[in-house]
């Protein structure tokens, strides 16, 4: 794995009137890797996506995207530059079908021959929305809707994707299914920041992971140590 860092986040704070949610928070993403942000409800996880993704704008600290420092920078120039974000809840536009919501991640692509690619690319990885083109999207199961949103963010063509709570309110069986797209997009050489309330399966997937209680990392190190960490298992495995 390169060491090569790809997201530098150093002392974000951003807070919420005077109620800071993400309190002096510093972490980093190395090339090559899937990393996992792990925390309870309220924690500060999505508060430092919508950060990341200049959806919020940090009171203080600094966030650099591949040495440039791109800190309060505006959605669309992030995209840009290769952050693309599959938000909590999944945000689709319900009332479009299937295939316009996949088209709408591909809004900066003038290329129509690349569009078709990547979208070939996208129902390979999600075989179930094949024939589902034509199909509101709103009428979709919670499993199929994260689908399409993880699809519309790669036409996108991230270099890093951040994933929000992608497997919240969705059956065990479909858990696994997101938690196998998720590593089968980064060795496809995509980098990975996921954040998720589900430690077992955000510590099983990852590289990386760092531990987030009240806007601040309280541990981090390789996944795979974490979850073998007996506060882990205790707090956050149910063990």
């Amino acid at each position: 794995m390169s060491t090569e860092t790809v997201l530098e986040v150093k002392d974000l704070v951003v807070k919420y009137g005077i109620v800071p949610a993400v309190n002096g928070t510093s972490f980093s993403v190395k090339r090559g890797m899937i990393a996992s942000i792990v925390g309870s409800n309220g924690a500060g996880k999505s508060t430092i996506m919508k950060a990341l993704t200049g959806l919020l704008k940090p009171n203080s600290g600094s966030v650099q995207l591949y040495g440039e420092d791109v800190t309060g920078m505006e959605p669309d120039a992030l995209v840009a530059r290769g952050l693309v974000l599959v938000p909590e809840g999944r945000r689709l536009f319900k009332e479009m079908s299937v295939g316009e919501n996949l088209e709408m991640g591909a809004y900066r692509q003038s290329d129509q021959m690349l569009v078709k690619r990547n979208l070939e690319r996208v129902l390979e990885l999600f075989p179930a929305l094949q024939n589902r083109l034509k199909t509101i999207a709103g009428s979709l199961s919670g499993g199929q809707q994260q689908m399409v949103a993880v699809g519309r963010a790669l036409m996108a063509e991230p270099k890093l994707l951040l994933l929000d709570e992608p497997t919240i309110g969705l059956a065990p069986a479909i858990v696994d299914t997101i938690a196998e797209i998720i590593q089968s997009i980064a060795t496809e050489g995509v980098d990975v920041l996921l954040v998720e309330q589900n430690a077992e399966m955000a510590l099983d997937i990852a590289n990386y992971a760092f531990i987030i209680e009240r806007g601040e990392i309280l541990l981090q190190g390789p996944a795979a140590e974490l979850a073998n960490s007996e506060e882990v298992r205790k707090a956050y495995l149910g063990i």
